[in-house]
């Protein structure tokens, strides 16, 4: 039998989500002029990253721009400017370097890890983005306010309409003992075919279907929630590897070959058993979620709705495994924001690959 990338769980958690606000930059003279043709966007990620380690406390994060099909790379130093540009992408000044905002971050965790709250660096404005939904009332609002203050220009605080849940979907349904989710990609132990979902729906089920009240598929092995956000289930039969696919909902699917990092301004699809296919680009990366149930941290932050159903679902590029659903706020009918678990993470750490 196949199964397809994804995920679903009938669990809510209030926390939230973290989007892009704005900050002033200037371009280096010259540095929007192209020359050559554009690498491909993940080419031109995977560049800007190797150059980032080398500039250390000089760089400031990274983007890719869709209108000139260029990555923007962010540093404080202009001297840098053409080792940018020797990469392909487009150098762009700003005040805070990647270290300085990490640091920001280490701040808010310590001041203000209030449920119903999230923070990301947003490159596009050089500054963390912290979130507050609707549960973030009262005392708590007014500490987490201050808190923001006190970091002044290197932080701003949005407030979301609607609380983050955790969303069940992504593709095929998989039933444990008292949730539904969704499978989120096959990979491989040692060989052995496994698959991986969501580690909020691994914590609720010890054993899988394929269907409610059908026969045993699966086995949770090892599940992680808080923490990060990732299960990972062994094929109770092991003689054959389920095919790597998504289920694009309109009779098609779509082959995942492999997994690949995420990068800001990235175009990425979301399957999903309750909203089916939805599409949008990567905001920030390395997101802190705050649930209720606890804090998930180094998530992918998306403008991808999703919704109750969809989690543990497969985000992907093209045949690239980019992330598993975790949570958002918002739906697909208003619009949203969601949160994936880094599928590279979760392989790295389980010693697993992708069929």
């Amino acid at each position: 039998m196949t199964y397809r990338p994804t995920s679903t769980a009938r669990l809510t958690l209030a926390g939230t989500a973290a989007a892009a606000l704005a900050v002033s930059a200037v371009l280096l003279p010259g540095a929007g002029a192209a020359t050559a043709a554009p690498a491909s966007p993940a080419h031109q990620a995977k560049a800007a990253a190797a150059l980032a380690a080398r500039l250390g406390n000089r760089a400031a994060g990274s983007y890719y721009d869709a209108a000139s099909r260029r990555l923007v790379v962010n540093i404080t130093d202009p001297s840098a400017a053409q080792q940018v540009r020797d990469t392909g992408a487009v150098p762009r000044v700003v005040r805070y370097s990647t270290a300085q905002l990490h640091t920001v971050i280490a701040d808010l965790a310590k001041q203000a890890r209030i449920a119903g709250t999230a923070w990301v660096i947003d490159p596009r404005q050089d500054k963390v983005v912290v979130t507050a939904d609707p549960t973030v009332t009262g005392a708590k609002r007014a500490r987490l306010g201050a808190a923001v203050k006190a970091l002044g220009d290197r932080a701003a605080l949005r407030h979301t309409a609607s609380p983050l849940k955790l969303l069940v979907a992504g593709g095929d349904a998989i039933w444990g003992s008292s949730v539904r989710c969704s499978l989120g990609f096959n990979v491989t132990v040692d060989g052995a075919p496994y698959f991986l979902t969501a580690g909020h729906c691994g914590n609720a089920s010890s054993t899988w279907s394929d269907s409610g009240g059908g026969a045993e598929i699966g086995q949770t092995v090892d599940s992680r929630f808080p923490g990060t956000d990732y299960a990972l289930v062994q094929y109770d039969d092991s003689s054959s590897a389920p095919a790597s696919e998504v289920d694009l909902y309109d009779g098609s699917t779509q082959e995942i070959t492999g997994a690949a990092d995420a990068y800001v301004g990235e175009s990425v699809e979301r399957s999903g058993s309750t909203s089916g296919l939805h599409g949008g680009s990567v905001t920030g990366l390395d997101a802190t979620v705050n649930y209720e149930e606890g804090s998930v941290s180094g998530l992918i932050d998306t403008d991808v709705c999703a919704e109750a159903g969809d989690s543990g679902g497969a985000l992907f590029d093209g045949s690239s495994a980019i992330g598993l659903t975790s949570g958002g706020s918002g739906d697909c009918t208003s619009g949203g924001e969601t949160f994936f678990q880094p599928v590279t993470a979760a392989l790295s750490a389980e010693g697993a690959t992708i069929p």
